[in-house]
């Protein structure tokens, strides 16, 4: 609240009686007690943004081997990510003798989307995504959001093996 100290007007040896001048003083602390009250409303009226995560389910490490699961050359689609921001892929698995026919391919929706959304009508279809050494992390993260995009129900970061890198290596491509 504002203070106007009362006192008399005028000084001592009479002639003209001039008005003092008052000083005022502002008492600031409802201000601060508004400020903060404020401050406080705001935090908790507020919502705050949740940010989004692609979930990832882990599986469960098998007791024995028996337990394990064999894939089926037919239900595998392999994607092999290598430096420079490229990517291959094969049908199948690479074997013994048999050696896949590579091909390139990009990012883009002309690219892996395109070959996994052609491969969609196999229901039993596994996509083995295998990173090279020298693969971007970058690259890694474009293909999970290919994977979430294109709404593949199984897919596995498998580490890559000698076999790979050679086919990638004597491609050419």
């Amino acid at each position: 609240m504002a203070e106007i100290p009362q006192s008399g007007g005028g000084g001592g040896k009479g002639g003209k009686k001039r008005a003092k001048k008052m000083s005022t003083k502002i008492d600031m602390t409802p201000m601060v007690d508004l400020a903060f009250l404020l401050l406080t409303f705001f935090m908790l009226t507020t919502t705050f943004s949740k940010p989004t995560v692609m979930e990832i389910n882990m599986p469960v490490k098998p007791k024995n081997e028996e337990e394990k699961s064999e894939i089926k050359a037919s239900n595998a689609f392999t994607v092999l990510l290598s430096a420079d921001n490229k990517i291959y892929y094969y049908d199948g698995l690479l074997s013994g003798d048999v050696k896949p026919e590579l091909k390139e391919s990009s990012y883009g929706a002309d690219g892996i989307r395109k070959e996994l959304l052609s491969r969609h009508t196999n229901p039993n279809l596994v996509v083995l995504i295998k990173p090279a050494d020298d693969s971007n992390y970058k690259n890694m993260v474009d293909i999970l959001d290919e994977m979430n995009i294109t709404d593949q129900k199984k897919y596995a970061l498998v580490d890559i093996s000698k076999a790979d890198n050679e086919l990638i290596k004597s491609s050419g491509l």
